[in-house]
Order: C-alpha cells, then sequence, then structure tokens
C-alpha cells in the first residue's frame, strides 16, 4: 500500500502539484534502502536534492564595481571643450578674415569707379588739348 502511495506521490511531483510535506515523504522514502526497482531511477534525483542542500560555495566573489573613474571623464571633458573652443575660434578668425576681404574688395572697387571716372575726364582733357593745339599751331 505505501508503494502505491509513493507512486501517486510520484506522479503528482513530475506534474508540479505536490506540497512540502508530500515531497518531504517522497525524499525520505527514496533516502532509504527498500526502494522499489522499477522506482530506482528517482533515487539519484532526490539523492542529489538532498546532497545538494548540504553543499556549502566557499570561494569569495569578485564583483566588479561600476564606478565612474572621474579623473578620465573630467580629462575627456576638458579635451572636448579645448577642441570645440579652438574650432570657434578658427572659425571666428575665418569668419574676420572674410569680412575684412569684402571690405578690402569694396574698397578697391569704389578705387577703381572713381579712378575710371578720372580717367575717362583726362581723356576728354587730352582731346580738347590735342584739339586746341591743333586750332592755335595752324594760327601760327
Amino acid at each position: 500500500m505505501e508503494l502505491v502511495n509513493i507512486e501517486k506521490l510520484l506522479e503528482k511531483y513530475l506534474d508540479a502539484e505536490t506540497s512540502i510535506a508530500e515531497e518531504n515523504e517522497l525524499k525520505t522514502y527514496f533516502s532509504g534502502d527498500d526502494v522499489a526497482p522499477h522506482l530506482e531511477e528517482y533515487r539519484a534525483m532526490f539523492g542529489y536534492f538532498s546532497a545538494s542542500k548540504k553543499e556549502i560555495f566557499t570561494k569569495t566573489i569578485q564583483l566588479k564595481s561600476r564606478k565612474l573613474n572621474w579623473k578620465w571623464l573630467s580629462v575627456a571633458a576638458s579635451a572636448v571643450l579645448l577642441v570645440s573652443v579652438y574650432t570657434g575660434y578658427q572659425k571666428n578668425q575665418q569668419a574676420k578674415a572674410e569680412k575684412i576681404y569684402q571690405e578690402t574688395h569694396f574698397a578697391f572697387a569704389m578705387l577703381s569707379a572713381n579712378l575710371n571716372k578720372g580717367t575717362a575726364a583726362i581723356t576728354e582733357l587730352q582731346e580738347f588739348e590735342t584739339t586746341t593745339n591743333k586750332i592755335f599751331n595752324k594760327a601760327k
């Protein structure tokens, strides 16, 4: 009768429907010497559970800390800041150079326009002088 009860408990255990008291009853049965031969394969499983409860882990576990290295972070931030300041300075210098170039170009354009007006006036004066010289030279 006990064997029938153990077989029913074993079926419930395999279906995960046993209580802790029933599991303890199975552990006691399989840890004993009078196990039925057709249930001998379950002895190793329940023996493993009993043996594994007695095991103790003795090694120390080294956990890696997730501590940020603030020194390197500040160095990296300083480097980024220096690069951005240098890049901004270069762009500022380039913008100033372009502005000076545009102003110089405008000044030369104004100078050229005024020189062209003066050249046109001198050309007219030379033509007037040539004409007056022809008139006065003929009179001599």
